[in-house]
């Protein structure tokens, strides 16, 4: 293992702030308009993030290595969609980030096998995590714990018009 798993605290706030922040500048890169943070973006994001750590009803982890966050996944649990039956409920993980990179295969799969475990515990029989489409590390951990593709969403490069 490669830290310790374990809920988020506010104590783990800034240090999740900046990982999103560094995840956010990182898919800039990727796809510029897509994927450009708003002026304000770790502003906003810190009491957004307070509150899903808050909430009972959100999965909050981070991994710790001797004090340091390294990485972090929020996981929200949701019907699907009216015109799908999956079978139960859906575990909608976007927030999801590791540093550095090298540590997908150890740190971001650990974190996502305990998401996805207290998920299943709370009743999700499926989860869907967002990445980009560049973030091969990511990717890689991904298919390693057992995920498939199932979507891409494809974007203008420009505005329209």
């Amino acid at each position: 293992m490669s830290g310790q798993i374990r809920p988020a605290g506010q104590a783990d706030l800034d240090a999740m702030t900046a990982l999103a922040a560094m995840r956010r500048e990182q898919y800039a890169r990727y796809q510029p308009m897509f994927w450009r943070p708003a002026a304000d973006a770790e502003q906003k994001q810190r009491p957004y993030l307070a509150k899903l750590v808050a909430s009972d009803d959100v999965i909050t982890l981070v991994s710790d290595d001797a004090g340091r966050v390294t990485g972090l996944l929020i996981a929200t649990l949701t019907p699907a969609p009216a015109v799908y039956d999956p079978g139960g409920l859906t575990c909608q993980i976007d927030d999801f980030v590791v540093s550095p990179a090298g540590k997908w295969p150890t740190t971001g799969a650990e974190l996502l096998r305990a998401g996805l475990a207290e998920a299943g515990r709370r009743g999700a029989i499926q989860a869907v995590v967002v990445t980009g489409h560049l973030d091969e590390p990511k990717r890689q951990a991904l298919r390693a714990c057992g995920l498939e593709i199932a979507s891409e969403w494809w974007v203008t490069p420009r505005p329209l018009g």
